[in-house]
C-alpha cells in the first residue's frame, strides 16, 4: 500500500542539533529507534551499566526511551512522573513485592524482570531515576509523546496511577486498596497541559516544543464492562480527540498521524499481524517513511541534512535484537479479552 506524501504537514522544523526526548506507549519506540538511525540527538540520560549485555539492556529497559521509565500510557502517568522528578510530590505505596521475596518499582515494573533485593534498593533506584529525568526535562528541545491508553489503575488513598494493575507482573490486587480508572476526554487533555506548564515553568528560557502521536496499537484487555473492541474505540477516540485538540490551539504542539496511517480503513490487512493487534513491520515502514518525508529530508531552515534518508527508501530488514518492549501485553493475562 503507498501512503500519500501529503498526508502530514509539520508546522516547524526539527534540527539535528536538538536534543529530542521520547516517552510514551510501546509504538513510541520505533519513531525514537528511526531518529537515531537518521542522525538525529535522541536523549539517552539513564544509559547500561558497562557490562551489561546489549541483548539485555532493552530486557531491563535501558535505551528504549529517552530515560528508564518504562511505558508511559496515560497523560496522567506522565504528569505524576513530573512532579515526582521535580520534587513537586512525593509518593508512598510504590513498592511492589513478587515472587521469592523480590521487590518491583511498581511505576516501573517491567524494568527490573528478576526485581531488587530490599525494599530500600527499590528506592535508591527510583531516585536515581528520578534525578536523570529531571535532567531531561530540564534540557530537552523536543518531547515526543506518545498517547496509547485512557485505562489505569490508581491507589485509592493516595491517587497514585501504575501504568499496569497490581498483581500482574508483581503486588497484589486488592479491591479495598485499587480502583480502576478510565479517563475522560477533560481529563487527559487537562493533565498534558499541566504537564506541558509544568514542564515551561522549570525552564527559564528555551521552553521545549511538543510532538504528540496516538499508538495505533489496540487494548489486548479491557477492566470496562465492555467488549474490548468497544474499549479501544473509546480509548483511540478520546487520545485522537485530544491530541488534535492540542496541536489545534497551541503552536508549540504538532500531531502526527501515526494511529491513522495504520488503522485507517484503506489499509485494510496491510499493517497488522494475523492477531489484529501487533503492527507489522510493513506498518512501521509505512509511519516512518511519512515522518521521514518531513524531517529526514531537510535540516534546520531547509538546510539539507547529510545523514537524511529519502522518502523512497529502501525497506530496512528488523533488527530481531530490536523487538518492541510492550508491558501492556501482559494484561491479557490478568483481565483476559472480552
Amino acid at each position: 500500500m503507498t501512503v500519500p506524501v501529503d498526508l502530514y504537514k509539520k508546522k516547524w522544523p526539527i534540527s539535528q542539533d536538538e536534543k529530542i526526548a521520547t516517552a510514551g506507549s510501546c509504538f513510541a519506540q520505533h519513531i525514537g529507534r528511526n531518529l537515531k538511525k537518521n542522525g538525529f540527538q535522541v536523549m539517552d540520560v539513564e544509559l547500561p551499566p558497562q557490562g551489561l549485555k546489549p541483548e539485555d539492556q532493552a530486557r531491563f529497559g535501558y535505551s528504549i526511551y529517552s530515560a528508564r521509565y518504562g511505558n508511559i500510557y496515560t497523560t496522567h502517568q506522565l504528569l505524576q512522573l513530573a512532579r515526582e522528578a521535580f520534587g513537586e510530590i512525593k509518593l508512598d505505596s510504590i513498592v511492589w513485592e513478587g515472587e521469592r521475596g523480590s521487590y518491583y518499582d511498581a511505576l516501573r515494573p517491567n524494568v527490573e524482570p528478576e526485581g531488587l533485593e530490599s525494599p530500600g534498593e527499590v528506592i535508591a533506584h527510583r531516585e536515581y531515576h528520578l534525578e536523570r529525568v529531571r535532567e531531561m526535562f530540564e534540557t530537552m528541545d523536543l518531547f515526543i509523546f506518545t498517547m496509547g491508553l485512557t485505562e489505569a489503575w490508581q491507589h485509592k488513598e493516595s491517587g497514585i496511577v501504575y501504568p499496569m494493575a497490581p498483581g500482574t507482573i508483581a503486588g497484589d490486587y486488592l479491591p479495598e486498596r485499587y480502583n480502576f480508572k478510565n479517563y475522560r476526554f477533560d481529563e487527559v487533555m487537562r493533565h498534558f497541559l499541566e504537564f506541558k506548564d509544568l514542564i515551561h515553568s522549570k525552564r527559564a528560557a528555551g521552553k521545549p516544543r511538543f510532538l504528540l502521536t496516538v499508538s495505533p496499537v489496540p487494548l489486548t484487555a479491557t477492566a470496562t464492562e465492555n467488549h474490548v473492541m468497544v474499549a479501544t474505540a473509546y480509548s483511540k477516540a478520546v487520545l485522537r480527540a485530544v491530541a488534535g485538540e492540542l496541536s489545534a490551539t497551541h503552536s508549540d504542539i504538532d500531531y502526527f498521524p501515526s494511529y491513522e496511517i495504520v488503522s485507517n480503513p484503506w489499509a485494510r490487512d496491510f499493517f497488522y499481524e494475523s492477531n489484529l493487534r501487533s503492527v507489522k513491520q510493513t506498518g512501521v515502514d509505512a509511519v516512518m517513511l511519512t515522518f521521514a518525508h518531513e524531517y529526514f529530508s531537510t535540516g534546520l531552515n531547509g538546510e539539507g541534512s547529510p545523514k537524511a534518508k529519502p522518502f523512497n527508501q529502501p525497506k530496512i530488514p528488523q533488527n530481531p535484537n530490536e523487538d518492541v518492549i510492550c508491558e501492556e501485553a501482559i494484561l491479557d493475562a490478568f483481565a483476559g479479552d472480552k
